[in-house]
């Protein structure tokens, strides 16, 4: 059933509706229902166990490439099989609709481009790829993960014979330049931006709903747990991603029919 008239779902439906550049940002809470654990919940979060500063620091890799690896080899692992959830589907359904020009993530599963969003900003990179930074050749996913279970250490160039990097950002490494300047453009035009899953406090990226906010937009933020938006946000859903987004696309009228060819 749709939701009840002046519900979080139902006003956000009509926020979209009267929407003309809505941007939805994502962090690793969209990606939960996949089964990839977030990162800062207590006792399951993936720095719980370990400090990221020692496994996920570039100078991790620079210093011991097995060792980075030994690491950042199972986080490889545990995601190649893992496929986008109805949260990841919904926002797909609403670019495909022309309600949102695109997808800035913080995320690195690649799951937002599987469910069929066209623009993402992978802002932190994407595991679909390891590169040579010797020379800059690139190595997928699915080969990378052979090299691993081979036992052989670091992954390595076959050119170069060095080790490879993931194509991520990792601490102590800039953003690439060219996303944040799309994801700055994107909040600069957006008259909303749709934060979901995300704590909203990694800056660079926790800076965005600001830009939107300063340039006369709206900011609605959908989590679970608190951010620094709350007390300013035009709507705070604190429901399960998946139920929240799945009652708002309920609310919308329905998608036109797809011409047949």
């Amino acid at each position: 059933m749709p939701p009840e008239p002046g519900t979080g779902a139902a006003q956000l439906a009509e926020m979209l509706c009267a929407s003309e550049s809505a941007v939805v940002l994502t962090g690793a809470g969209i990606s939960v229902p996949s089964g990839i654990p977030d990162f800062r919940s207590p006792g399951t979060g993936l720095w719980a166990t370990v400090n990221p500063m020692e496994v996920a620091h570039i100078d991790a890799w620079r210093a011991d490439p097995d060792r980075f690896w030994s690491f950042y080899g199972d986080r490889f692992a545990s995601l190649i099989d893992k496929r986008p959830n109805r949260a990841h589907e919904v926002v797909a359904d609403l670019e495909r609709r022309g309600m949102v020009r695109g997808v800035i993530t913080q995320n690195i599963d690649r799951l937002h481009r599987m469910a069929g969003s066209r623009r993402v900003v992978e802002m932190h990179g994407s595991i679909e790829w390891s590169r040579c930074m010797a020379c800059g050749d690139r190595v997928e996913l699915e080969r990378v993960v052979e090299l691993l279970e081979a036992g052989v250490g670091a992954p390595e160039c076959v050119a170069c014979i060095t080790p490879l990097k993931p194509d991520v950002v990792l601490f102590g490494e800039m953003l690439p330049d060219r996303a944040m300047a799309e994801a700055q453009q994107l909040a600069g035009e957006a008259d909303l931006m749709i934060c979901i899953g995300s704590s909203l406090i990694v800056h660079p990226v926790a800076g965005l709903p600001g830009i939107t906010r300063a340039a006369g937009g709206r900011v609605v933020v959908m989590t679970e747990g608190e951010t620094p938006y709350d007390a300013g946000a035009e709507l705070r859903l604190t429901g399960d991603v998946v139920e929240e987004l799945d009652a708002v696309l309920a609310a919308l009228p329905a998608a036109p029919a797809q011409a047949q060819s």
